[in-house]
């Protein structure tokens, strides 16, 4: 979602902006734009892409020291240009093409716009856009006295909402001023503390610092040359050094796509290395795989409550299965959205378990801390950023290796997240003694082999190629699992949904006849996850009910379940029978079915249109 890249320096930095935009792009955006102090406010803005705004940027020649970049993810106010960021104030009752007194960029949303809106227009301040952003702008120009620092920290303390944003005036070039709250945003110190920057995520300003100093909730900043310093929510001051500064390597080698078409291709392709990286350093079970103290919380719970969104809540629901058969452990999911605001009943022996790729989705955090102010305060989190607010804010953490994803379509974020969550359910039921030294052995072994057996899945790409031509001229489809297969049918279904645009809803394959069979002609084909489980006879049962009505089966099949194709059935074999972490493997075909029908309709893979790759409003 929005990105911000901003910086005070000595040298020309409008270079350093676009190249940030360009490294945030995998986030989803529908417009951009720069804004720079040269002899007064100057800004371009457009609503292609990064590409088409560096031209313009060269066009109109801006450069300058200090400056403020933006990629926008549209909430208040339609993708068009004059609702793009950054946005300026010209002051009270302005004559139109007047010279800007603010600039400014902002992620998240602020709730009590409509209010701060009026007011400021009884004041004599003129909109030019829709957007909730504009009215922090003209707010922050109202309250200026001559230190824009101070007026940022008058203006937030009327803000209700979200906030990461980044600001700066005329009157005082080499400056710009920062803030958030309830949305990320990190200070990197340039080579020497001569130039600093603002940034949404670390890996905007790869191969211009890797020092970097994570922002905290309410903190706002304030950046010279030569000079930075953070003041607190408290009101206390850091000045350079206080505030811990950490190493970050975020290469930008990781946005290089290689042999690749899309960075979704690449990243199913990458999940082998990526799970294998992610079981890294695991020798065996033990509870201080996922942090100091483990051990205690562990035993100090009796049930596990998975609060995640999206591709995140579908491993959490898979790992249902797996935390209730093998760790014999009550389990309960939620969709972090929806769980804050309803009445639950909470429980101070619950392991909070929250899943994440960024670590940053604004719906988890909240979650998160609606369950803490429960009395909840066993919390544990799988991550992939381990700088992230999610790992900062919980107890215990796994970080899933899985690297840099950029698709905004998960792929290898949501295998490891998977490999993380197996990891746990083995030593939960270790601390409950359900786990024998023979059973710990039999699950560390097959899961080495899966980086193995990943390869061997990824093999089967060019039988889903043929799969996906047929799909590239539906319209709709449906997917079915049983038991533990049921979210990774969910998962396909959301995977072609996102990415092709074409309708696809997932059922536990016994519901068809209470309602989805009457879906189903020849027009509507039928994907099955088939694994040769408990399960396998009844799924069969639920096939024929579909070719009994002239549906078209599209099955990923064990290789010993005896489903064969023929006549409206089309069977891929599954290399090898995986048992408890089927799962892992049977998403894969899914993923590569979503990118070849995506692929063959035209559509843009790794930018779907309306989302946004880590979601931090609500």
């Amino acid at each position: 979602m929005c990105g911000i890249v901003a910086g005070v320096s000595g040298r020309d930095i409008v270079p350093v902006l676009v190249q940030g935009l360009q490294r945030l792009e995998y986030r989803g955006y529908d417009s951009c734009g720069v804004a720079v102090h040269s002899g007064g406010l100057k800004r371009a803005r457009s609503t292609a892409r990064v590409a088409e705004l560096a031209k313009e940027v060269q066009t109109n020649h801006l450069a300058s020291g200090t400056g403020i970049a933006h990629t926008r993810w549209a909430t208040h106010g339609a993708p068009l240009v004059h609702n793009a960021h950054p946005h300026f104030s010209h002051g009270p009752s302005a004559p139109a093409g007047a010279a800007g007194r603010v600039a400014l960029v902002h992620n998240g949303i602020i709730e009590n716009h409509d209010e701060l809106r009026a007011a400021l227009q009884a004041r004599g301040y003129v909109f030019e856009s829709q957007t909730d952003t504009e009215v922090i702008a003209h707010l922050i120009d109202s309250l200026y006295e001559g230190d824009v620092f101070a007026a940022l920290q008058a203006a937030v303390a009327q803000l209700h909402g979200a906030y990461a944003l980044a600001v700066f005036h005329k009157d005082e070039p080499h400056r710009v001023v920062g803030a958030r709250a309830g949305s990320p945003l990190v200070l990197g110190v340039g080579e020497g503390g001569q130039e600093h920057f603002l940034a949404s995520d670390a890996m905007a300003l790869a191969g211009v610092t890797d020092q970097i100093v994570y922002l905290e909730e309410g903190d706002l900043v304030d950046l010279q040359l030569g000079r930075y310093w953070v003041a607190d929510a408290r009101g206390r001051v850091f000045e350079a050094g206080q505030r811990p500064v950490k190493t970050v390597h975020a290469h930008s080698g990781a946005a290089e796509l290689g042999p690749y078409r899309h960075y979704m291709q690449k990243e199913i392709f990458e999940q082998p290395r990526a799970i294998a990286d992610t079981l890294e350093g695991v020798g065996g079970i033990t509870p201080e795989l996922f942090g100091d103290g483990a051990h205690g919380v562990f035993k100090a719970i009796d049930n596990v409550l998975i609060l995640a969104c999206g591709t995140s809540y579908y491993s959490g629901c898979a790992a249902k299965y797996w935390l209730e058969e093998i760790a014999q452990i009550p389990t309960q999911v939620e969709v972090a959205s929806e769980y804050r605001y309803r009445t639950s009943v909470p429980n101070p022996r619950t392991l909070v378990v929250t899943i994440t790729q960024s670590g940053e989705t604004a719906d988890t955090l909240a979650a998160l801390r609606h369950a803490q102010g429960l009395g909840m305060k066993h919390t544990l989190t799988i991550c992939n950023v381990s700088t992230s607010a999610m790992v900062r804010e919980c107890q215990l953490a796994y970080i899933t290796r899985a690297g840099v994803e950029i698709g905004v379509a998960s792929t290898k974020a949501f295998s490891t997240q998977l490999a993380g969550l197996f990891l746990l359910t083995l030593a939960l039921a270790q601390s409950r003694g359900r786990l024998s030294d023979e059973q710990e052995a039999q699950h560390l072994k097959a899961m080495r082999h899966l980086p193995v057996a990943l390869q061997a899945v990824l093999a089967l790409e060019p039988q889903v190629i043929s799969w996906a031509e047929d799909f590239a001229r539906m319209d709709n489809a449906l997917f079915l699992g049983r038991g533990l297969h049921y979210p990774i049918a969910l998962e396909g279904a959301l995977k072609l949904k996102e990415i092709s645009y074409i309708h696809a809803e997932a059922y536990p394959a016994g519901e068809l006849k209470h309602g989805p069979l009457a879906l189903v002609t020849s027009a509507m084909p039928v994907v099955t996850v088939a694994p040769n489980d408990a399960l396998l006879e009844k799924l069969k049962s639920n096939m024929q009910e579909v070719r009994a009505r002239g549906g078209v089966l599209y099955v990923l099949a064990d290789a010993d379940t005896r489903i064969a194709s023929g006549e409206g059935i089309h069977v891929i074999r599954m290399p090898e029978h995986y048992g408890a972490l089927s799962p892992i493997l049977h998403v894969v075909p899914l993923q590569l079915l979503a990118y070849h029908t995506a692929l063959a309709k035209g559509t843009d893979v790794d930018k779907p249109r309306n989302l946004a790759k880590s979601v931090t409003v609500e």
